[in-house]
């Protein structure tokens, strides 16, 4: 974060962690995603890729489903 990047890529971010260190590690992407930053998160997690604003779903290399999670959940 010290170069105050545009995106945070992170691949299974919460995957070896407590869930205290996993919970702060998404609400710090939260913050930075309420902050204007994009970030991109790799996860085998449906209720932490529920937290997002947009799920993609990729087998064998290809896209197989995308939606707003928003609409999914406000609807």
């Amino acid at each position: 974060m010290a170069n105050d990047p545009l995106l945070v890529v992170a691949d299974e971010p919460t995957g070896n962690l407590d869930g205290y260190t996993a919970a702060a590690v998404i609400d710090l992407f939260c913050e930075l995603a309420a902050g204007g930053k994009t970030v991109l998160m790799v996860t085998h997690d449906k209720d932490l890729a529920q937290r997002s604003s947009r799920i993609v779903t990729v087998a064998e290399g290809q896209i197989v489903q995308s939606f707003l999670t928003e609409k999914v959940l406000h609807d």
